[in-house]
C-alpha cells in the first residue's frame, strides 16, 4: 500500500467530549468518526484494526471446533417474549416496530435467536456437541454512551453458543472455549487476566471475564500476585479479618456524637480507629402477595468497608430485587434519621445481616437510633442478638487470601466473557433433543462473547504514550511504514524505498510506503500517532553511507543499518514484538 493512494487524515486536537485516551487517539489518528452519540464510522485505518482482531478470533474459534454462521441484527420480539427478556432486559434493549406494527429488537445479544435455531435444527443426541458463532453488529441503547468504542451504543461483537446433551459435556465445551480465549488474547499481544465473574443479565451458573489490564478500566480486578486467583470485585469473596471474636471488655455506653453522621467523623470525635466502627445500611424488599408487603433489612459493615451490591442481590430474601429504604421508612423503623442508625432496639422488627468481620467484632461502635448519639462498647450476645452472617463487602487491597498471601486490586477493561448457561434458555424456549433412550431432554448451553471493537480501544488504553498509539504487532493497521525523505526529489531514495517495500511485501509483511509530498516532521508525527510498530527511514544522506534507519515504535532512537541488511533487520524487529 502507498500512502498517496490510501486515506490518512490525522487531527491535531481530539474532540472535546473525548475523555479517555483511546477515544482521543482513535479520533486524532483518523480511525473513527462520530456519526451520532455512541455510533461511529470505522475509517480505513480503524477498520483494518477491527478486521485483524476478527481474523485472530475467527482462526481460534475455528480451531476450537466452532462453526460460523450469521444471525440477524433485527430480531422478532416473540423470541424475546418467550425467553422472558422482553420485559426483563430494560431500557438498553432497542425496541422497534415495522410498517405492520410488529415488534422487533435491535439485538444486543443473540441467545434467543440461536436457541430458536437449535430447537429447530438439533433433533438427536448424535448431532451433539455443537458450537455456533458469528461476528455481528450489536446495539445497546446506553443511557449515556461515552468513551468512544469503550462504551458505545453500536459495536462489533463475536458471540458463540455451545449445545451439549448433559452438564458434564457442557462444562467440557466451556473449558474448550476458555482455552480458546486464552489463546486469542495472548495472540492479540495484550496483558490480560481471566477472572471469575458474576453472570449478570445473561444468567447461568459459571462465568469468567477476560480483562485487559489498564488504569482507565471501569472494572476492579481482585487477584493474588503469587497465585492464579483472580476475580471481578463483584464476585471476589471478602475474607473475615478477625479470626475469632474477642471478649467484651467495655460496658455499653450511649455517647454523644454531635454532627457525626459518618463513621469517619465518629471515629475522629471519639479518638478511636475507624475499624472500631460499624456502618448501617437500610434496604427494603417487597414480599409476594397482594398487596405486597415491605420488609426492612439492616446490613452491617465495618466502618472502612463498602457494600457489594451484586453480593447483596444474591442473599436469601432478595431474589426479587431490593432497593435502599426511603427516609420515611427509616424513620418509621428506627425513629431516627440516617447517620445514627444501629441494630440495638429499633422501633419495629428488622432483619439484621452482618458481614463476617462485623460478626466477629467486640466492643464496637454503632448508631444509637438517636440523632447525635452512638453506642460504644457494643457486644454481640450481651447487648443485641446474634445476627445473620453473609459476605456483604468489597475486597480491599491487602486483604488476606485464604490460600496464602495478600490480595491486590487493579483496574481492567472487560473484553470477553464466557458463561455456562445450563438450560436457562432451552427450558424457557422448549429447546429439546432426543436422547439415546428415545426420550426428550433439554439442551445444555454455553455462551461466549468477545467485544471486537472494544478490544481495539482497550489495546490503546494499555498501549500508548504522549506521541500516540503503540499497537501490538498483531493488530496494528500496518506492521511497517517506510518513510522516504525527499522521495519526489531523489531517484536513489525512491528506488531504495520501492525495493525494500517490494521485499517486505514478498515476505507477507503488511507494509505501507509513505510517498506523500509532506515534510518529514509531519510524516513522522502521523505514524507515531497511528502507532505502526516499525518505521524505516530512508534518505539521501544515509544512502551515501549505505545506511538506513530502523526504529520500533517503543524505541526512542533509531538504529542505523546497512542497506543490504535492511530486510533481515526489519523482519528481526517484527519478530521481537
Amino acid at each position: 500500500m502507498h500512502a498517496s493512494k490510501y486515506h490518512i487524515n490525522t487531527l491535531k486536537e481530539a474532540p472535546a467530549e473525548a475523555e479517555v485516551k483511546s477515544h482521543q487517539l482513535m479520533t486524532r489518528a483518523g480511525m473513527i468518526r462520530k456519526a451520532a452519540g455512541g455510533i461511529y464510522t470505522y475509517m480505513p485505518l480503524g477498520l483494518k484494526v477491527i478486521r485483524k482482531i476478527e481474523g485472530i478470533v475467527r482462526e481460534e474459534m475455528n480451531r476450537a471446533g466452532a462453526i460460523e454462521l450469521l444471525m440477524p441484527v433485527v430480531q422478532p420480539a416473540e423470541l424475546w417474549v418467550e425467553s422472558g427478556r422482553w420485559e426483563q432486559y430494560g431500557a438498553e434493549l432497542m425496541r422497534i416496530k415495522d410498517r405492520h406494527q410488529r415488534d422487533f429488537v435491535l439485538q444486543p445479544t443473540s441467545e434467543e435467536v440461536i436457541t430458536d435455531i437449535a430447537r429447530n435444527e438439533i433433533h438427536s443426541w448424535r448431532q451433539l456437541p455443537l458450537n455456533f458463532y458469528h461476528i455481528q453488529t450489536k446495539f445497546r441503547d446506553e443511557r449515556r454512551p461515552r468513551f468512544g468504542l469503550m462504551r458505545g451504543r453500536e459495536f462489533t461483537m463475536k458471540d458463540a453458543y455451545s449445545f451439549d446433551r448433559d452438564e458434564a459435556s457442557a462444562q467440557a465445551s466451556y473449558d474448550a472455549m476458555f482455552e480458546a480465549y486464552m489463546r486469542i488474547f495472548t495472540r492479540l499481544g495484550l496483558e490480560f487476566r481471566a477472572v471469575a465473574a458474576d453472570t449478570g443479565s445473561i444468567g447461568g451458573t459459571r462465568s469468567h471475564e477476560f480483562q485487559v489490564v489498564a488504569d482507565t478500566g471501569e472494572d476492579l480486578i481482585v487477584y493474588n500476585p503469587n497465585s492464579q486467583y483472580a476475580a471481578n470485585i463483584e464476585l471476589a469473596v471478602a475474607p473475615c479479618l478477625l479470626a475469632q471474636r474477642g471478649p467484651a471488655t467495655e460496658t455499653l455506653s450511649k455517647t454523644a456524637t454531635p454532627d457525626a453522621p459518618k463513621c469517619e467523623i465518629v471515629a475522629q470525635q471519639l479518638g478511636k480507629p475507624l475499624t472500631d466502627t460499624v456502618k448501617s445500611i437500610v434496604l427494603a424488599t417487597e414480599t409476594d402477595g397482594k398487596p405486597a408487603q415491605t420488609r426492612i433489612w439492616l446490613l452491617l459493615l465495618r466502618g472502612d468497608h463498602d457494600l457489594n451490591e451484586i453480593k447483596t442481590g444474591k442473599l436469601a430474601g432478595f431474589e426479587n430485587g431490593y432497593r435502599f429504604a426511603t427516609e420515611d421508612e427509616i424513620l418509621d423503623t428506627f425513629g431516627c434519621v440516617p447517620g445514627y442508625l444501629g441494630p440495638i432496639k429499633p422501633l419495629k422488627p428488622v432483619t439484621v445481616i452482618a458481614d463476617p468481620t462485623v460478626a466477629n467484632m467486640s466492643d464496637f461502635i454503632c448508631g444509637a437510633n438517636d440523632e447525635g448519639f452512638h453506642y460504644t462498647g457494643v457486644n454481640w450476645g450481651r447487648d443485641l442478638p446474634e445476627p445473620q452472617v453473609a459476605d456483604l463487602r468489597n475486597v480491599v487491597a491487602g486483604d488476606p487470601d485464604p490460600q496464602g498471601g495478600q490480595l491486590a486490586i487493579q483496574r481492567g477493561i472487560e473484553v470477553g466473557h464466557v458463561f455456562f448457561l445450563g438450560d436457562k434458555y432451552s427450558k424457557a424456549m422448549g429447546a429439546t433433543f432426543l436422547e439415546n433412550d428415545g426420550k426428550p431432554a433439554m439442551l445444555q448451553m454455553g455462551c461466549y462473547g468477545i467485544g471486537i471493537s472494544r478490544i481495539a480501544a482497550a489495546a490503546i488504553e494499555q498501549n500508548h504514550d504522549d506521541r500516540g498509539i503503540v499497537w501490538p504487532r498483531a493488530i496494528a493497521p500496518f506492521e511497517v511504514v517506510i518513510c522516504p525523505m525527499g522521495l519526489h526529489k531523489s531517484e536513489t531514495v525512491r528506488n531504495a524505498a520501492e525495493t525494500l517495500y517490494q521485499e517486505l511485501c514478498a515476505q507477507g509483511v503488511d507494509v505501507i510506503l509513505d510517498d506523500r509530498d509532506i515534510r518529514p516532521g509531519i510524516m513522522f508525527a502521523d505514524w507515531e500517532l497511528v502507532g505502526v510498530p516499525v518505521r524505516v527511514t530512508i534518505g539521501d544522506r544515509g544512502l551515501k553511507e549505505n545506511l538506513i534507519e530502523i526504529q520500533t515504535r517503543r524505541q526512542e532512537t533509531a538504529a542505523k543499518i546497512p542497506v543490504t541488511e535492511a530486510l533481515a533487520h526489519t523482519l528481526e524487529q517484527l519478530k521481537s514484538l
